[in-house]
């Protein structure tokens, strides 16, 4: 963390992955493309500098894990994995087809994926689960949450909050992808967050919040995990659902729309080409 990333390599990266999104969704006919593209700084900031991983070695004993707990987000979490070397992009072919590995939630067939997922509100008690592992191993390696702002409407997201600040788990850093739109329409509207930040200081968190397409803030909210001993950190990331694609952003049909071929070339050419 003491090196500054080459936030413009990043942004590079993040402009190729939004591509990958957008064709692994079309060729499926299927997926999620408006919260996964809203994901993609987060996921990248977490892959290029923050967690201790090697592609070559998925199962590496001493990684970092990552769970997605918004598993649906499929197309970001594979076309970073396939972008940073954990698999060959000829599995894109296979995307939500029969025999591939890369189905429609995140699973453990897929080189990376560290838990199946999809079924939301689990993914925080995972990673406390992993958290107290590295503890009672004595090993140091820490647990990552990413979780979506409709997820964190369930009951069972804010018992595993509870429990992480009981148990003074400063391995854990939850990251909320807030881009105020659920399945079904506005966050506000369905059943309000807010005060979002000051729900998990109350829980006993160290909570920061961010423009989470921000690259620079990004690695500043990172850079504070573990520097509060004995609490648990949470990165409240604001971000836009569909970012990146004019007609995708703030809409919530995205979540489980993929883009036709006309779409899909309009889209790729707002990120400049195929």
């Amino acid at each position: 963390m003491s090196e500054i990333p080459n936030f413009e390599a990043i942004k590079v990266k993040a402009n190729q992955v939004r591509k990958d999104i957008l064709n692994l969704t079309n060729s499926a006919g299927c997926g999620h493309p408006g919260g996964s593209l809203s994901a993609v700084e987060i996921l990248l900031s977490l892959y290029e500098y923050q967690m201790n991983v090697k592609p070559n070695e998925p199962d590496w004993a001493e990684r970092d894990r990552l769970i997605v707990s918004k598993g649906h987000i499929t197309p970001a979490v594979y076309a970073v994995l396939a972008n940073y070397g954990f698999f060959s992009k000829e599995e894109y072919k296979l995307y939500r087809k029969f025999g591939g590995i890369l189905q429609g939630h995140v699973h453990k067939k897929v080189p990376g994926v560290e838990f199946n997922t999809g079924s939301l509100g689990h993914g925080l008690s995972v990673a406390n689960g992993i958290a107290l592992g590295a503890r009672l191993l004595n090993k140091n390696f820490k647990a990552y949450c990413l979780m979506g702002d409709g997820e964190i409407q369930e009951g069972s997201v804010w018992e595993a909050a509870m429990s992480a600040s009981h148990y003074k788990l400063d391995n854990v850093c939850a990251i909320v992808d807030y881009n105020k739109i659920q399945e079904n329409g506005p966050i506000n509207e369905i059943k309000d967050l807010e005060p979002l930040a000051d729900k998990w200081r109350s829980f006993g968190w160290h909570a920061v919040e961010v423009i989470g397409h921000n690259l620079k803030s990004l690695h500043e909210a990172f850079a504070q995990f573990g520097t509060k001993k004995g609490k648990p950190f949470v990165i409240i990331a604001h971000t836009i659902k569909g970012k990146g694609i004019s007609f995708m952003e703030g809409e919530a049909k995205w979540h489980g729309k993929a883009p036709n071929n006309e779409q899909l070339k309009e889209a790729l050419a707002e990120l400049g080409g195929e």
